[in-house]
């Protein structure tokens, strides 16, 4: 049995490639994006998502917020 390679420390610093992605990522985004208007729309979506749930399913849903899977609705993540 031959002998395991070595192992070798490496580091490499990324933190400039993240800002180059972000300012990519923003300039996609456009300067008429609104990330409040954003917060909002995803509340909307997740309350739709999670309305008019039979029985049984409001039953699951609410051992999963209970359990920490989901959470729960109406939390005001999203700005006023």
């Amino acid at each position: 049995m031959s002998d395991p390679l070595p192992t070798v420390d490496l580091d490499i610093d990324l933190s400039s490639h993240e800002l180059l992605r972000r300012a990519h990522v923003l300039d996609a985004l456009g300067p008429d994006w609104d990330p409040v208007a954003a917060l909002r729309g995803e509340e909307a979506a997740y309350e739709l998502l999670y309305s008019g749930l039979s029985a049984e399913q409001q039953r699951v849903y609410d051992e999963l917020v209970s359990a920490g899977v989901l959470p729960r609705r109406g939390g005001g993540d999203a700005a006023a």
